[in-house]
């Protein structure tokens, strides 16, 4: 289990270097999420949650950017940490995944991207709005947070689903346990 956290950590940092660049002062549209979630969908909630620190913490380490300490630790720590409790639906879809429920099993996937997206989105939202409010101008700080970080977030969060439903429905043998 170790082994693979820190392998897909690392197919994580790399997915998210090889990503479409929405804004200068930040936010991509890249497939980051999708190894945090194959090991929480894998091993379950503690190393998916794990996988998505150590993501957080390479990503301070190899090109971040850091106004704060608090603003590094929810744009990085907390953000990407987050995306592991896709855990939650586990149960469901490796139910599904076993009586070969290809459906149920997309629909389970879909809810805990959509579930693990919204949670990133929320921490990099609450981030932009508290340490880069002046960026927003003469509008509210929140309101442009929520814009700015949702152009990036939204698009992630579809793909990493489609992604995700394309390669675990097509391949469930990924999420079963190699011990």
């Amino acid at each position: 289990m170790l082994v693979e956290i820190a392998i897909f950590a690392a197919i994580g940092l790399v997915l998210d270097q090889v990503s479409f660049k929405v804004w200068a002062q930040g936010g991509s549209v890249s497939l980051v999420m999708v190894p945090i979630m194959l090991i929480a969908f894998r091993w379950g909630l503690v190393a998916g949650l794990t996988t998505g620190l150590l993501v957080g913490v390479m990503q301070t380490m190899f090109g971040s950017y850091i106004v704060h300490w608090l603003q590094g630790l929810l744009d990085y720590g907390v953000a990407f940490t987050v995306v592991g409790l896709a855990a939650v639906v586990r149960g469901p879809v490796l139910d599904a995944a076993k009586h070969m429920n290809k459906t149920k099993m997309a629909l389970y996937i879909i809810i805990g991207t959509v579930f693990a997206g919204f949670l990133r989105y929320t921490a990099h939202t609450i981030a932009g709005a508290v340490f880069f409010a002046e960026y927003a101008g003469d509008q509210n700080a929140w309101i442009y947070s929520i814009i700015y970080n949702g152009t990036y977030m939204l698009p992630a969060t579809i793909l990493t689903a489609i992604v995700g439903v394309l390669l675990f429905t097509a391949a469930p043998q990924l999420m079963q346990r190699k011990a």
